[in-house]
């Protein structure tokens, strides 16, 4: 799973150009970004892999910038909630989203319309972090091996679960590629 910091795309020009203008006016080269605390969306859960990405980011921003960033997580709807809000937030560059896979990649095909347009209302700052998926099974599954696990599935057809951390994500769209790939059925 990919992450990425974005800001709402009509950031980046407004920035752009109000950039272009302090270049002409003494008075506001003193001013520096950030004046006051930014907003840190996250649109998963608190203790999870993006959270603690997030709060990794932000220490070190604070540190270096000299300004709070706040972590406000927005779980929901594989994303959706916290990246609607980031992009329905004021295009004042003091609102940042930590999108991934899922609010830019997944949501979009797996939705037929969504309160964002992942393309157009943001813009991608920096590739933060690549999350590998791991497969493991519970010590009661007699599977040594993928190979012996996709035995065990074969002969037993949905006698097998999986957990994902929701509808649409990462880990969801994971175990439904292995389903498919291996043409097993899990419950």
């Amino acid at each position: 799973m990919i992450r990425w910091i974005m800001l709402p795309r009509i950031v980046s020009s407004r920035l752009c150009l109000a950039l272009g203008c302090l270049l002409f006016t003494s008075a506001t080269l003193a001013q520096t970004y950030p004046m006051r605390p930014v907003r840190f969306i996250v649109p998963f859960g608190t203790g999870g892999a993006a959270d603690i990405t997030a709060r990794l980011i932000a220490q070190k921003l604070s540190e270096s910038l000299g300004q709070t960033f706040v972590i406000d997580n927005r779980t929901g709807a594989g994303g959706i909630i916290g990246a609607e809000l980031a992009a329905k937030s004021p295009a004042d560059g003091y609102t940042v989203v930590l999108g991934s896979f899922g609010t830019h990649v997944a949501n979009p095909s797996l939705h037929k319309k969504l309160p964002y347009d992942p393309i157009r209302d943001f813009f991608p700052i920096s590739l933060v972090a690549m999350v590998p998926s791991v497969l493991v099974v519970h010590p009661s599954i007699p599977a040594k091996t993928i190979g012996e696990l996709i035995a065990i599935a074969k002969a037993k057809p949905g006698a097998l679960s999986y957990a994902s951390s929701g509808s649409g994500t990462g880990t969801h769209l994971a175990g439904e590629l292995f389903k498919n790939m291996t043409n097993v059925s899990f419950s």
